[in-house]
């Protein structure tokens, strides 16, 4: 193993594992990450069954899945993956990062609900991916809710046929406080914490509490999570 010089210690640098069946896909991406002082790949698979069965993949904080792969696709991979018993102990699991195309719209969709904390498309630019892997490690969505609900309104029609589904979120939504119910619609319509702060007349202290009890109430893992449940409750429409 090589021993890093840069100034980040171990303990700051982001453990990514990289989860393609393209490997000049993943040798790409490793030559890339590898390149910053505070991101270093520590697992490669080449399928989901694959990364299901590794423990350093699991040991990530951060992995990059791709959607389309054999044997296990990285909607099943994400979903059994993010449920594994091993990973209950964690203070956090890892993040999921989708890597799919605008052609497969309904394979991101279905990867965020499955558990990812975003996606990114496969030819994004490397300071983007870079930016996004660093990003979603702390906590927050991968890409800008505005595109989210860009690729929500081609899939806007799975939304609507799931009734039991509405009504679940629609319940968890009643539960909001009508001021986290005013920062959970800015939210799911893209709208920063600033751009919050400024329209509502709330302090940034008091929209990021309101986004934490938001979270929290509706069971979201992130803003992502949150722009989908809007969509889901008939909050927000194409």
């Amino acid at each position: 193993m090589t021993v890093s010089t840069h100034e980040h210690s171990a303990a700051d640098v982001i453990r990514v594992a990289l989860v393609d069946d393209q490997v000049l896909v993943r040798s790409g991406f490793k030559m890339l990450i590898d390149s910053q002082p505070d991101l270093t790949v520590i697992a490669e698979a080449g399928s989901g069954r694959e990364a299901l069965q590794s423990p350093a993949i699991l040991s990530a904080d951060v992995i990059l899945m791709d959607v389309r792969m054999p044997e296990m696709d990285g909607i099943e991979a994400t979903e059994k993956l993010l449920s594994l018993p091993s990973l209950h102990g964690r203070p956090t699991p890892p993040r999921i990062v989708v890597l799919t195309t605008f052609d497969h719209d309904e394979y991101a969709f279905a990867a965020i609900q499955a558990g990812a904390s975003g996606f990114l498309l496969k030819d994004v630019q490397p300071e983007d991916l870079l930016s996004g892997i660093r990003t979603v490690h702390t906590g927050n969505a991968v890409i800008a809710p505005s595109t989210t609900r860009r690729l929500l309104e081609h899939v806007s029609p799975l939304l609507s046929r799931n009734q039991a589904c509405a009504d679940g979120v629609a319940e968890l939504v009643s539960t909001l406080t009508p001021r986290e119910y005013d920062v959970f619609v800015k939210v799911a319509e893209g709208k920063s914490n600033p751009e919050i702060a400024e329209e509502l007349f709330l302090s940034m202290a008091t929209v990021k509490t309101h986004v934490g009890r938001i979270l929290s109430k509706l069971n979201a893992r992130d803003r992502v999570h949150v722009v989908v449940i809007a969509y889901q409750a008939g909050v927000v429409s194409p």
